[in-house]
């Protein structure tokens, strides 16, 4: 029988993770992490995903996906995750490190990936990278953390190691919201009106008589397994899909289709998914890259106001990064960036703030962090926001869930009101 020898490595936002997996494979494990007799080493990680996307791309041939009969680009997250799993253990590798396994996965295929990952462990080494406790693969019970200037110090006791993570109390936001730049004057008090809406692909519906209204003030959280359609209301709500029109969709006042521009509507909305990061690449500033959120630019590249320019000033006192203006957005730790992407979404006080995933990819501190950043936003603006995410994260206060139910005939919706966090 195979010996296994598994670790958690818990890291900080500020930890260099390439470095560390780099370290890794090539047999570096005995002195980082006390692990010994590592031989053959694969990655289970978004940046192993991402090669083989960009391969895939690059020579036009299906490796990883070769079942699906398709592009790795094409697969559901969870699908995405199944066939680099099955890939990756084809290799026959005597340790697997699982870079953040359930990042982006709902909750049935969170559960299904344990499942695989358990078996597994039996007869192959796991080293888990993980930012959030929460996520710990319950037999792993040997750890390490990596702190911000990556040095590897062993957690002796991990049951108390997890419950003072527990205790974390981290806030942000010491002064008020900033204050607008102008008041949006609005014809309704609804936002978003879906009345009977039904989208379909082909022959695949994909949500079917959807009834929903976002009105001033709410904020709302949008859930629902992979592949159930949030991506696709979102892309209704923000203008960006030609299937809004012939719907019965009201946006901001008008009937979609009513003579409006997409750039009217985005004007209207703030946004913000972790994937923008890759967006600003170039030498942007933070102090830049807030000023830009008048404009809805990548990057600026007109002159701002004197009051654009104080505002953004006040933005970035408010999340504790006053220090940094003049720093380059792209060398910033992960979770500065989310704070100033939440930032950036909200500078103009969008009448609506759409929030995507905003926790992806966050230690447990600089979740706490950005959660402090909205529930300040929903009880000191006029902004609406609407929260997209898998799990519902502790500590953030919507007052309203919408549900999306997958089946056959398309998914469904169902509205919850949240009262003392209890959900009816």
């Amino acid at each position: 029988m195979t010996q296994t020898n598994h670790r958690a490595v818990f890291l900080s936002n500020n930890a260099n993770k390439n470095y560390l997996v780099q370290q890794l494979i090539n047999g570096r494990a005995d002195t980082l992490f006390g692990i010994i007799n590592l031989q053959k080493v694969v990655l289970f990680s978004s940046i192993s995903l991402n090669e083989f996307i960009e391969e895939e791309e690059k020579h036009e041939e299906w490796t990883v996906s070769k079942n699906y009969n398709r592009g790795i680009r094409c697969l559901s997250s969870g699908e995405q995750k199944k066939a680099l799993l099955a890939y990756l253990l084809k290799q026959n590798p005597d340790f697997i490190i699982l870079d953040n396994p359930f990042d982006n996965l709902d909750l049935t295929n969170q559960l299904t990936l344990l499942e695989e990952i358990t078996e597994l462990s039996s007869r192959i080494s796991v080293i888990q990278f993980i930012n959030r406790t929460r996520d710990l693969l319950p037999f792993i019970e040997k750890a390490v953390k990596v702190d911000d200037n990556n040095a590897i110090v062993t957690i002796e006791n991990l049951h108390d190691y997890l419950k003072s993570t527990q205790s974390n109390n981290a806030k942000i936001c010491k002064t008020s919201v900033p204050p607008p730049i102008k008041e949006y004057i609005l014809e309704s008090n609804e936002l978003v009106s879906f009345k009977d809406v039904t989208v379909r692909y082909d022959e695949r519906i994909i949500v079917r008589d959807v009834n929903w209204t976002i009105k001033k003030g709410d904020f709302w959280q949008l859930v629902g397994p992979n592949g159930s359609g949030k991506t696709t209301l979102l892309t209704l709500i923000n203008g960006d899909n030609p299937k809004a029109y012939n719907q019965n969709l009201t946006l901001f006042g008008k009937r979609k289709g009513s003579g409006e521009s997409v750039w009217e509507i985005k004007q209207k909305v703030g946004y913000l998914t972790p994937s923008m990061t890759d967006l600003f690449s170039t030498r942007h500033t933070v102090e830049e890259m807030i000023i830009s959120g008048f404009l809805d630019s990548i990057g600026l590249y007109k002159h701002p106001s004197d009051r654009q320019v104080r505002l953004a000033e006040e933005w970035l006192d408010l999340i504790e990064m006053s220090h940094l203006k003049k720093a380059v957005f792209c060398s910033l730790s992960l979770g500065q960036q989310r704070l100033i992407l939440v930032a950036r979404a909200m500078v103009k006080h969008p009448p609506l703030l759409i929030l995507d995933e905003a926790m992806s990819g966050l230690d447990d501190y600089n979740a706490t962090i950005v959660t402090s950043l909205i529930n300040k936003i929903a009880a000191e603006s006029k902004t609406t926001i609407l929260y997209v995410s898998h799990r519902i994260e502790e500590g953030l206060t919507p007052n309203k869930i919408f549900e999306l139910t997958p089946s056959e005939n398309g998914s469904t919706g169902t509205v919850k009101i949240v009262t003392n966090t209890q959900i009816h």
